[in-house]
């Protein structure tokens, strides 16, 4: 990032806590849990009967007139990302046709998009039918599958679930004719995607991008693929405000849900030259990609995540000494959260006992490839406001975890912070924002 000065202009949220960046903010501020039970449908059986669903919202709200018709070839991940672009764009004073196509203020062709996406699933009900005349004699019948029961999913069925559709619809609807890329890489998909389209303004290709990533992950196949890798938590006696408990002893696994997280990022002298509202500077990126032997769990020492946060310290030029705050990944999961830990205690070294380390999905739930986009837009907030809040659901840290997590509200001074994500393919990202000053040449 030493190339061109890249610096965010616009937010936009969508998740358990409201459907924009305000109410976002003010639920993590008051400490607020989003997650309850689920609504999407019945959960019984399941482990874990609690999820993060957002507020109720009626897309139609969020289209042009003459996208309409398109809403029906939206899956909700789609209809996340949409809601959460409208609010970036508006948000940061550029009018696009999708905002107004009378004022337009953008170049099209000089604007970027760049958009993780996760694993979309399909609802049941689109395939039940087409499932039932594929069974013969209690078995599935591929053959059967084929001949009857491809004829009863709709021909443009596929439409709604390519992952690259997110971009497709956003890029359509503010008529973005730039540089367009689809990041798939689960959890750590939005962060990649915000770094890349950074990448995209500093080498010159664009003066604008929209970046971030959207999720749906209350869907009962996600749910039982979860269960199944034993990553959900058990809800046995507990609430949904208690359930979810990040880097605490007492945690028993992550709690899944939905969201959408989109920042305008811009070259510097391009939002100058507009007079834009900035709210804060991309510092830093860092990827890696370190594979665990055992795949469905993050490597006991959290290597590949070390790595993604040092080179995205040294892409900032600072030192683990001039870190005033991380948003972790942070699930909840207890072996991936004591791994994470592990991570940031060798990326830092001394350092960590004075950075604070604020999860979040206590509040927001684990939302996929929106996840790190939402920890970023936080991340913006606190330094905005000047305020970490206390982190939901901690009590006591397991043996092993030395991080230095707020049980009360700080009042903090940030200049730099980090958010970090992985998988459990081993890719690994980190994000390094800066407070923007005007006096900073570089």
């Amino acid at each position: 990032m030493k190339s061109v000065r890249v610096v965010v202009t616009g937010l936009g949220a969508v998740s358990p806590l409201g459907l924009n960046v305000e109410e976002m903010w003010a639920g993590l501020r008051a400490g607020r849990c989003g997650i309850g039970p689920i609504k999407a449908f019945d959960p019984t059986g399941l482990p874990c009967r609690f999820a993060g669903e957002v507020p109720e919202y009626r897309i139609q709200n969020y289209v042009p007139r003459s996208h309409r018709k398109a809403v029906k070839l939206m899956c909700r991940d789609i209809e996340l990302a949409v809601v959460a672009a409208q609010e970036a764009i508006a948000a940061s004073g550029l009018i696009t046709k999708g905002i107004d196509p009378e004022k337009i203020n953008v170049d099209p062709t000089r604007m970027a998009i760049t958009l993780g996406a996760g694993m979309i699933s399909a609802d049941m009900v689109e395939l039940a039918p087409a499932t039932v005349a594929s069974v013969s004699d209690g078995q599935f019948d591929i053959q059967k599958w084929g001949r009857l029961g491809l004829e009863q999913v709709t021909p443009v069925w596929l439409l709604k679930y390519l992952p690259n559709m997110l971009a497709c619809h956003i890029g359509i609807i503010h008529d973005i004719r730039g540089p367009s890329n689809s990041i798939t890489c689960a959890e750590a998909s939005g962060p990649l995607a915000i770094g890349e389209a950074a990448q995209v303004i500093a080498r010159g290709d664009s003066e604008v991008a929209l970046a971030g990533g959207a999720e749906a992950k209350v869907n009962p196949f996600i749910m039982v693929r979860q269960c199944l890798l034993k990553r959900i938590a058990d809800d046995a006696g507990q609430s949904p405000e208690t359930v979810c408990r990040p880097f605490d002893a007492g945690a028993t696994g992550a709690v899944f849900g939905e969201g959408a997280g989109v920042l305008v990022l811009e070259n510097l002298e391009h939002a100058q030259q507009r007079n834009a509202t900035i709210s804060a500077e991309v510092a830093g990126i860092g990827q890696s990609q370190n594979l665990s032997p055992v795949y469905d769990r993050l490597e006991a020492d959290g290597k590949g995540l070390q790595i993604a946060i040092e080179k995205a310290l040294d892409d900032a030029e600072i030192s683990p000494a001039e870190l005033d705050l991380i948003i972790p990944h942070g699930t909840g999961v207890p072996g991936d959260d004591l791994a994470e830990a592990r991570a940031i205690e060798a990326a830092l070294g001394s350092a960590v006992e004075d950075v604070t380390v604020w999860p979040t999905k206590s509040m927001l739930s684990t939302t996929g490839a929106a996840s790190g986009a939402l920890d970023l837009i936080a991340a913006i907030q606190a330094m905005s406001t000047g305020v970490i809040p206390a982190a939901r659901n901690f009590e006591a840290a397991p043996d092993g975890c030395h991080l230095r997590i707020p049980v009360q509200d700080e009042k903090r001074e940030i200049r730099y912070a980090l958010s970090c994500s992985y998988t459990h393919g081993g890719q690994t990202a980190a994000v390094v924002i800066r407070r923007y000053d005007e006096s900073t040449t570089a």
